[in-house]
């Protein structure tokens, strides 16, 4: 049975029927807490609990931290993208943790940042240290992985592409919401992974829709055999999977690329961003987004997150 973790400013918390039961621990961060599974497990028992809405969440996942992401990896993303979702190959890049933010922070758009864009995402959080050269497997992963988590992988696009490079355009305060819950899950529930379906509302309207076995291209066991190939990773360090279609960035039309790929790239992106101004899905002052992660039968459910776009002053 899953087992929802919960945290406040002050104190560590698991999700009950009755309520939110706090962890008699002294962690402080996500690698100490889950070295400290005896009192996670005593909570989960505790008769005294207290209504999760009281809370004030933040981050399950705490900083300093890796951020590790996936790129395009889902077939109906890196067909919006573009591309060829059966040439596309495994591919990471980085975010810093400052990024971190809970799951109902607002989201700060700097001011220089004119094209903010969402991806709704699953987030592997690890159990144990994972040293480079360390085999992973379907039949082993769930020795590494403790739990899964919803994450909002906050995108300034205008820095992104014409800069061809993800870090900076990532990485600001807020651009990465994780929670509510990090959801410990044992091996037999993690491999209903492919069941979980990521949706994403901007203001009520659903833009991101899609169940990971029908779409994701490179699954857990796959991404991570890769990456503990050169990347070290320990206890408490994030992995972003991917996002679906739906994301306010999408490729031009092809006579319209085929006549960019002509062009100086000044003045491509140039071009290529005042058509974006006319494009209503990017995030604005005030706009509400709120994501889920769960599979359809109710099993596995992550929470949702609710968090207010703001622009910077």
């Amino acid at each position: 049975m899953t087992v929802s973790v919960l945290r406040t400013a002050d104190a560590w918390w698991v999700a009950t029927p009755t309520g939110a039961a706090k962890i008699d621990t002294a962690a402080t961060t996500t690698a100490e807490l889950l070295a400290d599974r005896p009192a996670i497990e005593r909570a989960s028992s505790s008769p005294g609990t207290v209504p999760v809405d009281t809370l004030a969440l933040v981050s399950p996942v705490t900083a300093p931290c890796r951020v590790v992401a996936q790129m395009t990896n889902f077939r109906s993303h890196v067909t919006d993208s573009g591309m060829n979702p059966d040439t596309i190959p495994l591919t990471f890049f980085r975010k810093t943790s400052g990024s971190i933010s809970g799951p109902f922070d607002d989201i700060i758009k700097p001011k220089h940042v004119q094209f903010l864009d969402y991806e709704v995402e699953i987030g592997i959080v690890f159990g144990r240290s994972v040293p480079v050269g360390t085999q992973i497997t379907e039949s082993n992963i769930a020795d590494y992985v403790a739990g899964i988590v919803v994450t909002n992988d906050v995108s300034a696009r205008d820095l992104q592409l014409p800069k061809t490079q993800f870090y900076e355009a990532k990485s600001y305060p807020t651009f990465t919401p994780v929670g509510p819950a990090l959801v410990l899950l044992d091996a037999d529930e993690l491999k209903r992974f492919t069941d979980l379906r990521l949706q994403l509302f901007v203001n009520g309207e659903l833009r991101q829709d899609m169940v990971v076995g029908t779409d994701m291209i490179y699954r857990p066991a796959a991404a991570l055999a890769a990456l503990t190939g050169f990347q070290r990773l320990d206890a408490g360090d994030l992995l972003l999977t991917g996002t679906p279609a739906g994301t306010a960035l999408s490729a031009p039309p092809k006579p319209v690329e085929i006549i960019g790929s002509l062009l100086p790239p000044a003045t491509k992106w140039k071009l290529f961003f005042k058509r974006q101004a006319d494009n209503p899905k990017y995030l604005h002052d005030g706009d509400v987004v709120e994501l889920s992660v769960a599979t359809d039968d109710g099993t596995l459910d992550l929470g949702a997150q609710r968090t207010v776009v703001r622009y910077a002053q």
